[in-house]
């Protein structure tokens, strides 16, 4: 059994971690780090697991673990490998945004390959640590991804995509608060969101001359979980031939469908899919892109490359439906 621990337990991405990993036939959970936690019975913080784990919050950490996922704030993950050092054989699975660039790659002897399945399997099945990606970025890149692997991407590209209020984290704040958040909707970070330095780098991963602009509207919507994306660009060949470009890139990736009818969110919440839906207006090729920012956009693409760097199937641990009504 891989010997996990979790650093961060508290929050958002460590609930579905847990959620996910007390059902996984391959793991066992060996500490859950949190410090303001410390001695507290996780199902406490985490009421959906009650019954389902007995273990209680650690300020201690086995370094010499099998596999660690630091479910930290943006910023923090780098801190806390400078100060907490684990064994050369501990594989690491960061969720934060530190080492997701190639600039940031490098880090107290430690190589993070970026954690797009969809991008580069073969890379994360042979690495030994994991920048895994943003949600927002794993959204817009599932939507592209093929065109730019043809060298198809010669346009701008426009997104407008909205996320629920589990993207900002667990800690309430003001544009999390129920009464603001209530019938509400907004955008932030307009064409500046930081989703973009990875976007633009897997798309040069694929098309190497790629230099379009991409203009990214975030937006944060009035519910709890998952993402709906909208993006266009320029297209010159006809709906089929976008729909079999699609298929043919995704026909190996269990978790990213193409559907031929119209996709909603309640398709994919719960769920480590994301669901592609295209359309051709014009000369805009539309694609349409759900999924949940919890799973696919973290813990459950954080499995997910685990099973891969320590050659499990794929799906193990992930075979979570979604509920539709």
């Amino acid at each position: 059994m891989i010997q996990v621990g979790i650093i961060g337990g508290s929050g958002y991405t460590a609930g579905e971690l847990l959620r996910i990993l007390v059902h996984h036939n391959g793991v066992t959970i060996n500490f859950v780090y949190s410090t303001t936690n410390a001695g507290v019975s996780i199902a406490k913080q985490h009421p959906d697991l009650l019954g389902s784990i007995g273990l209680n919050f650690t300020n201690k950490i086995n370094p010499d673990v099998d596999v660690v996922f630091l479910c930290l704030g943006h910023g923090k993950s780098k801190h806390f490998l400078f100060d907490n050092k684990f064994s050369s054989k501990t594989k690491i699975i960061d969720l934060s945004n530190d080492f997701r660039l190639q600039k940031d790659q490098y880090f107290e002897g430690r190589d993070f390959i970026y954690g797009l399945p969809e991008l580069q399997k073969d890379k994360i099945a042979a690495a030994d640590n994991i920048a895994n990606p943003g949600c927002f970025a794993t959204a817009i890149q599932l939507g592209v991804l093929p065109l730019a692997s043809h060298g198809l991407l010669t346009h701008s590209i426009h997104i407008n995509a909205t996320t629920g209020s589990t993207g900002a984290g667990v800690l309430p704040g003001s544009t999390t608060h129920f009464s603001w958040r209530d019938n509400n909707f907004s955008s932030y970070k307009v064409f500046e969101h930081q989703h973009l330095d990875e976007i633009k780098q897997s798309l040069h991963q694929k098309q190497s001359g790629f230099k379009a602009p991409i203009f990214f509207v975030p937006n944060r919507g009035n519910f709890s979980k998952g993402i709906y994306a909208t993006l266009y660009t320029q297209f010159d060949g006809n709906i089929e031939e976008a729909i079999t470009l699609y298929k043919q890139y995704y026909k190996d990736t269990p978790f990213t469908l193409v559907s031929e009818d119209p996709i909603s969110l309640k398709q994919v919440l719960n769920t480590n899919k994301c669901v592609i839906h295209l359309q051709k207006i014009g000369e805009m090729l539309v694609i349409t892109t759900v999924l949940d920012n919890l799973i696919k956009g973290a813990s459950g693409q954080a499995v997910q490359n685990m099973n891969l760097i320590f050659g499990l199937g794929e799906t193990t641990g992930l075979d979570l439906k979604a509920s539709a009504f």
